[in-house]
């Protein structure tokens, strides 16, 4: 069985499911499409399968090109999860939420790994990239596929390989960007080491699913401790008069034991505001509070009231209140150059500023039209920035530093601007740090 499954992953005979077509399934699939394994894509939203099968991407990143030639060499896209039959390897990659109490919302990983279940057959692998707490993959997982009598090792393959895609950056990419396996016997770490090799340029082999798990836990627990530090600096270097990216952009410049992280408004991504929460609520169960992850994550949760802040000290200093005041937000995705949303504090931003009372709209070249959200609503599209449309603005606040912006344009023109990103380096007039 399982030497069958290792010669057609070989020889790019093998059948590749993907589950969830978004930020991490889609560029996973071009890269399997682009060595010549056939892939199938699952995916509940119709509206996504619908335009991938018509050759149109919805993520601004990855070319309708690139879908359309995965279309013509092997690629096609289904809601149907009872073709799950099909694939020789089932990849999950969806969505690891919080639920309201901050803990782990599982739901996304269950619904699926329950909907492929009833088709599974003898001589698949089932890898879990979705981000969640050590333990997911053999509590959660494998008593769900061993249910229909499979063993997994001898019959079925059970992985967990984290995702580690960054959206819009241009130095790396699905292939070379390493990746870590875990499996959950040593049949499955050979199945899984050989699935992602033949696609990937670097496999990081680990001891177990649970080491996996805790691996992609550490990588943005490490981001969001260090980006807590310098939000909290950022705070005492005001209250200093002393300007913290001109500090960091100095600590920089030591070769060897600093590495840079910068203040903004707050976290966002699928990630970092995320995962922390993950590890923090499964250590309860082992009666480990685990006090330095949640500090950061209360000093970062905190930074959106932070910047509102600043701007109702600036609009107060120009003798306007919040309430009535007419207020850009530069930026809604949650990092630069993408048009990717997920947890950005841009919106916790905009709603803030709205339920205090000012008149809020936004310009992000990424974003045209604010998107359907499931817990944020604003009818709103993107404002073309013009001489005439800056100045008509009481207070821009820059939330996203896009390339896109024209910052001269913006300062020359800008009654206030408020820096939530330290893109502006003079001290002009019209500047606020926050």
């Amino acid at each position: 069985m399982k030497q069958d499954l290792l010669d057609r992953i070989q020889n790019r005979s093998a059948k590749i499911g993907i589950v969830g077509l978004g930020y991490v399934g889609l560029p996973l699939m071009l890269r399997f499409s682009e060595v010549g394994f056939h892939v199938l894509g699952f995916d509940i939203d119709a509206s996504k399968v619908e335009a991938l099968n018509a050759g149109r991407s919805y993520i601004e990143h990855i070319s309708s090109g690139a879908v359309k030639e995965a279309l013509e060499r092997n690629f096609e896209a289904t809601t149907d999860f009872s073709r799950a039959s099909e694939a020789d390897t089932l990849i999950l990659c969806v969505p690891t939420p919080l639920n309201k109490y901050r803990e782990p919302d599982l739901s996304f990983v269950l619904d699926t790994t329950d909907s492929l279940v009833p088709y599974l057959r003898a001589g698949q692998v089932v890898s879990l990239e979705s981000t969640t707490y050590p333990g997911t993959t053999d509590e959660e997982l494998k008593p769900r596929i061993e249910s229909r009598g499979f063993t997994v090792g001898k019959d079925i393959f059970l992985v967990f390989s984290p995702e580690r895609e960054d959206p819009g950056n241009p130095n790396f990419t699905t292939r070379t960007i390493p990746k870590v396996v875990g499996g959950d016997t040593p049949a499955c770490q050979e199945v899984g080491a050989a699935l992602y090799g033949a696609v990937i340029d670097r496999v990081v082999p680990v001891t177990s699913t649970r080491a996996a798990e805790m691996t992609k836990l550490l990588e943005n627990i490490h981001r969001a401790v260090n980006i807590g530090l310098v939000n909290e600096l950022k705070i005492v270097a005001e209250k200093m008069n002393i300007d913290i990216f001109e500090v960091i952009r100095a600590a920089a410049t030591k070769p060897f034991g600093f590495v840079p992280y910068y203040p903004g408004p707050g976290l966002g991504g699928h990630c970092i505001p995320i995962d922390p929460f993950y590890l923090t609520w499964k250590a309860r169960e082992y009666g480990v509070h685990t006090r330095f992850i949640e500090l950061a994550g209360e000093v970062n949760s905190s930074m959106p009231e932070w910047v509102v802040g600043k701007v109702a000290g600036a609009l107060n200093d120009a003798k306007r209140s919040i309430n009535g005041s007419k207020v850009l937000v530069l930026g809604i995705a949650y990092k630069k150059n993408v048009d990717d949303m997920r947890e950005s504090p841009s919106v916790i931003l905009m709603e803030k500023l709205r339920d205090l009372g000012a008149a809020v709209q936004y310009s992000d070249p990424h974003i045209p039209v604010f998107p359907k959200m499931r817990e944020h609503s604003f009818d709103l599209s993107s404002v073309s920035l013009t001489p005439e449309s800056i100045a008509s603005f009481d207070c821009v606040l820059l939330a996203t530093d896009h390339e896109r912006f024209d910052y001269e344009l913006i300062k020359k023109h800008a009654k206030l601007i408020v820096d939530s990103r330290g893109k502006y380096q003079d001290r002009s007039a019209n500047i606020v740090r926050a």
